[in-house]
């Protein structure tokens, strides 16, 4: 495993079917990347990473964790940096990048989007972290609902 530089975004993971699934949160500062991070935690998820996520490749798949000066720390606006609830989940594969965005950009019909990290093409999608159905639509593009 060879560590690379860190990337200025959060992980978050949720287990499900078996194995822990990664969302590598992107954005600018002060897009709500450690909001969505504290909302994914309260509703049951784990943190892997906020601010700095380390990446590697892996067999054909990408992995983080925490860069090791912030490790089970998550930045609470308004408290500071706090510790998160253990317990804390050191790496996890990342199956997902949630992009940062402000509600008005978002489009009402985006077609699938990929972007490539650590040379492997995952899904992306472009969420506002500020809204109630955030989580819920991380969800839905892990774990696509079956068409029937």
């Amino acid at each position: 495993m060879t560590d690379h530089s860190p990337i200025h975004g959060g992980l978050i993971a949720r287990h499900r079917m078996g194995r822990w699934h990664g969302v590598l949160i992107l954005g600018p500062s002060g897009s709500g990347k450690s909001h969505l991070a504290l909302t994914a935690l309260v509703a049951g998820w784990r943190l892997v990473a906020d601010d700095r996520v380390i990446v590697w490749p892996d067999a054909g798949k990408v992995f983080g964790r925490a860069h090791p000066t912030l490790a089970g720390q998550i930045e609470v606006r308004g408290l500071g940096i706090m510790h998160s609830a253990p317990p804390i989940l050191g790496f996890c594969q990342i199956d997902l990048v949630a992009q940062m965005v402000p509600q008005a950009t978002l489009e009402r019909y985006p077609d699938p989007a990929q972007t490539v990290l650590m040379g492997q093409s995952l899904p992306l999608i472009a969420v506002d972290p500020f809204s109630a159905l955030c989580l819920p639509m991380i969800d839905m593009a892990l774990h696509p609902l079956p068409v029937r």
